[in-house]
């Protein structure tokens, strides 16, 4: 097979210029194209007015780019209703906090409580299933669209309601125990008492705010499941999913792993940025490791621009060869597409210059789509990837309902505690250093990794310290530290002494006090000869049966532990007392991470050169990527095969700028 390669395509805006189908099929034959993404903003197409359905018009485009060997995404259009639906049924526009009704309009904005709007959305998936079940060009279900926010109406209040009373049982008291609610007075003594948070009401217990998250990703889950049955019913075949968008934020992704077929992604990195390449494409394999890891198989890059978009602040050009660079990184870390938004330039209206591969000239004359077609070319000769699997000895916890309370937790540094952030530098060991890494949450299987950092645990679900220690005891390395083990699911404190759970016997350490320093202080810290910064939080701990690896220079707690592991069973559990910088994450990694698979045992890399690993059952393919603004030097080790020209290299190789080698092995 070959990978999946094309773009989302709105042929609804040319509807009155079917000259430009035809131009479309002739330039996406041109650039390697083999699917497109159809239907996802075509609501008012497919059903013009209520009750009459017509999808001649979807079938006839999709049929003509099928005789051009061109397959078909198909799109439930939910994420942009009609207008006459917003009229007809004002309930199904989305309440914000304050309690205001929103107006027709945008996208995103429809309440996914609404009995109303489930039922539209039952009924036109149920019709497009019915009329496409069995069209050969019909690839798969594209479930809406990137879905995000929530509503606080009544219909959603009330669902959160019952969501609560699930979740304790029906026991209103047990509820008010676990929010801690004799603070402030805010006892509930019914369950109608309880309301949606915010800013003009209840936004101060942290316990509502967490499960209100949980509620939002828990009803549009639900809303999802709504959307597919149908799909699911009439055209058991043909597999769905829905595309995750943006940045690890609002709604909790892995919670959707038994619900889709595939896990994808849409991507909008800011390439050409101050922070530098090296660092975004960091950043960017994280979220993409995210996304592999929901199914543990490989994922799609649903969305990308192949230029620029025209919604951020500032909307760069990707330089030349960044689009082949970037889309070849989604492949390096397990996707098996590359799909474009968009696939033409609209004339009009918000998105008229949002980079697509066809610009408003209509030719292939461009810059952008010559990449794109060189991208295609290189698609094909390296199908021999597709299908491969992402294999990780090592693990980065990163949980949502973790990141949640952190944000939640009034302490600290309100304005932002950085888990991401700090979830990513050690995440950038590993990419530095050519390990696979899953990015996974608290709820996921421990047991195939040989190494597990999990930053800022904070939260501590039940059943989660006692898989760490299962980990940790069958041989297992695991890293933690400062602000873990504070809070149970619903952010109770721990009761004995931080860190809770079992923490404390794994680490073999308790935690006196957190210091939080302002952004200009500076502690240091002694570790492996080198002196390291330490600064936004210093943990004063005491060890127990924990020895010391690096103490505290300065303040109060000078010569104070800074740095711990305990040996629990077979394995080793390491505490990290304080923020570090990269140097001191980059060191002590260093110390700990032998024996760990990694692709510089194959090959000897710079700063700013990526090496990525996939393998099948008979192969292994390093993807080496230079995201230098200057060529670099890497040397092969032992002679591997270049899978676009059959050579044989080995010895010094120099890759230019924004150059990618893509090379094979055969596997022992």
């Amino acid at each position: 097979m070959s990978f999946l390669y094309g773009g989302d395509y709105n042929p609804e805006q040319w509807m009155n210029s079917p000259e430009i189908l035809e131009k479309d099929i002739e330039l996406m034959k041109k650039a390697g194209c083999n699917v497109m993404s159809i239907g996802i903003f075509g609501w008012s197409v497919m059903e013009p007015r209520e009750g009459e359905y017509d999808f001649s018009f979807y079938e006839k485009v999709i049929d003509r780019l099928y005789e051009n060997g061109i397959k078909t995404i198909l799109a439930t259009p939910s994420g942009a209703r009609p207008a006459w639906m917003s009229m007809k049924y004002p309930e199904i526009l989305r309440t914000d906090e304050n309690g205001v009704r929103h107006r027709h309009g945008s996208r995103h904005n429809h309440c996914f409580t609404s009995p109303v709007y489930r039922e539209k959305v039952r009924e036109i998936n149920e019709r497009l299933a019915l009329h496409f079940k069995d069209n050969p060009a019909i690839l798969a279900w594209h479930v809406s669209n990137e879905y995000i926010g929530d509503c606080h109406c009544e219909l959603c209040a009330e669902a959160f309601r019952e969501f609560l009373k699930k979740r304790y049982n029906n026991d209103l008291d047990k509820l008010n125990f676990e929010w801690w609610n004799s603070f402030w007075s805010h006892t509930y003594t019914d369950w109608s008492q309880i309301e949606p948070p915010s800013s003009i009401g209840e936004n101060r217990t942290n316990a509502l705010l967490i499960n209100w998250k949980r509620f939002v990703t828990h009803q549009t889950i639900d809303f999802y499941k709504n959307e597919i049955e149908p799909l699911k019913r009439i055209a058991p075949d043909i597999p769905v999913t829905t595309n995750f968008h943006g940045n690890l934020t609002d709604l909790d992704y892995f919670k959707f792993k038994d619900y889709i077929d595939f896990a994808c992604w849409d991507a909008y990195p800011d390439w050409e940025s101050p922070k530098g390449n090296a660092e975004t494409a960091a950043g960017v394999s994280l979220i993409y490791d995210v996304c592999r890891s929901i199914k543990h198989k490989p994922f799609l890059l649903m969305e990308s621009t192949p230029s620029n978009v025209n919604w951020k602040q500032y909307n760069k050009l990707k330089r030349p060869e960044m689009n082949i660079l970037s889309s070849l990184q989604a492949i390096a870390d397990g996707s098996d597409s590359v799909q474009y938004f968009q696939w033409r330039k609209s004339r009009g209206s918000a998105e008229k210059f949002h980079g697509a591969v066809v610009d408003h000239c209509g030719h292939e004359n461009t810059r952008v789509f010559k990449e794109a077609a060189e991208l295609g070319e290189r698609l094909k000769n390296i199908s021999a990837v597709q299908g491969s699997d992402v294999k990780a000895e090592a693990a980065i916890i990163f949980d949502w309902e973790n990141y949640w309370a952190i944000k939640c937790a009034n302490g600290f540094r309100n304005d932002d505690k950085k888990y991401h952030e700090e979830c990513l530098k050690h995440y950038k060991y590993f990419w530095r250093n050519g390990i696979n890494t899953d990015v996974i949450d608290s709820e996921q299987d421990f047991s195939g990794y040989k190494i597990i950092a999990a930053p800022m645990l904070y939260m501590i679900k039940p059943g989660v310290s006692e898989k760490l220690c299962e980990f940790v005891k069958n041989g297992g390395i695991l890293v933690s530290g400062f602000m873990s083990g504070y809070v149970n699911e619903d952010d109770l404190c721990f009761l004995g002494g931080f860190p809770g759970g079992r923490l404390k016997e794994l680490f073999g350490i308790w935690n006196e006090e957190i210091d939080t320093l302002y952004p200009e202080d500076r502690n240091s810290v002694g570790f492996n000869g080198n002196e390291y910064s330490a600064f936004d939080y210093c943990e004063i701990i005491h060890p127990d049966t924990a020895e010391t690896l690096a103490r505290y220079n300065d303040d109060f707690y000078a010569k104070e532990s800074a740095v711990t592991v305990n040996t629990y069973g077979e394995g080793r559990a390491y505490y990290i007392a304080f923020r570090g910088d990269d140097g001191f994450i980059n060191d002590f990694y260093d110390s700990i991470s032998a024996g760990v698979s990694s692709a510089a045992e194959y090959i000897n890399f710079p700063d700013g050169v990526s090496v990525r690993t996939r393998e099948n059952g008979t192969e292994v393919f390093f993807f080496i990527q230079n995201w230098n603004e200057t060529d670099a030097e890497i040397n092969v080790k032992s002679a591997l095969e270049n899978i676009e020209t059959n050579e044989n290299v080995s010895g010094e190789v120099v890759l230019k700028k924004y150059e990618t080698l893509i090379l094979k092995k055969a596997k022992i």
